[in-house]
Formats: C-alpha cells, structure tokens, sequence
C-alpha cells in the first residue's frame, strides 16, 4: 500500500483531523467496553456520560470538516487500536475485583492521548486562524480535560489514594 507524503502543514492537518475522527470511533467502542467491565454503577455511569461526550466529540470534529472546507473522511488510528487491545488485555488478565481499577487506568490512558491529538490540531490551526474549528476542537480538548481529572478522581478513590 502507498502512503500519500504529506508536503504541507494543511495536508498534515487535516490528516490528524482524520485520524482524530477515528480516534473518537474507536474511544467510543472502548467506553462501551469498559463501561461493561466496569463493577462500580458509578464507574459505569462515568463511561456512559462519556460516551455521550464523545458522541458529541464525533459530531464537532464533521463541523471543523465543514469549517475547513474539507471531505470527511478517516485515517487510521493506530495508537487507539492499541489503548484499547492493552485495556481488553488487562480486563482478560485481572481478578474481577480488580475491574474497575484497570478500566479507569485504561480510560485514562486514552484521555491524555486525546488531549495530545486535540492539541496538536489546536494549535497549528490556530497559527491559521480557524477560529471557528479551534472553537469546536477547544471544546473537545476541554471536555477531554475534565473527564481526565474525573477518571482520575476516581482512581485514586477506588484505591485509597485520595
């Protein structure tokens, strides 16, 4: 398979744009999944309120398509595949009364690298001037950003830390 180079800052953007909508297809699979290993009703509610965060997250990221005059389409997300086979990996591996730990350590591993996708089309398109898809990938970052702190909150509940 040949692999399109990308020669400007405007192809690799919008290739990281693909990629994050895919990102947010396959965040969406994997809140579900730990939502259903999850024991705690309020670790499961935590992932059901996501995913419908993240359903909101897919439909921001085809309005920064549209703002940017770009076909909506996706590019594989490799690093996600892989969040999500460690998390499933993990939930096989682990006790049931270790369930939800392990489903909160993964979410949250799949957090920081949506912050850093949502970053790093922030700020180039910011450089461009994009107002508008800044706006809506900015709301996805904070979104992403709070339910982060919330994970992590709940970790360090659940193991006694905090």
């Amino acid at each position: 398979m040949v692999q399109q180079i990308l020669d400007t800052p405007d192809q690799l953007v919008h290739f990281q744009l693909r990629t994050a909508l895919t990102m947010e297809h396959d965040s969406l699979a994997a809140v579900q999944e730990l939502a259903g290993a999850a024991r705690s009703a309020d670790i499961k509610k935590l992932f059901r309120h996501h995913a419908d965060e993240t359903r909101e997250q897919i439909e921001n990221l085809g309005k920064v398509f549209e703002a940017l005059e770009l076909k909506q389409s996706t590019s594989p997300s490799p690093s996600t595949k892989g969040i999500s086979k460690q998390a499933g990996s993990l939930i096989e591996r682990s006790a049931p009364k270790l369930r939800d730990q392990v489903a909160l350590s993964a979410a949250l591993g799949n957090e920081h690298y949506e912050i850093a996708a949502y970053t790093s089309l922030i700020v180039p398109l910011t450089a461009l001037g994009a107002t508008e898809a800044v706006a809506l990938l900015q709301e996805n970052l904070d979104q992403e950003t709070h339910t982060s702190e919330e994970l992590l909150a709940a970790l360090r509940k659940l193991t006694g830390e905090g």
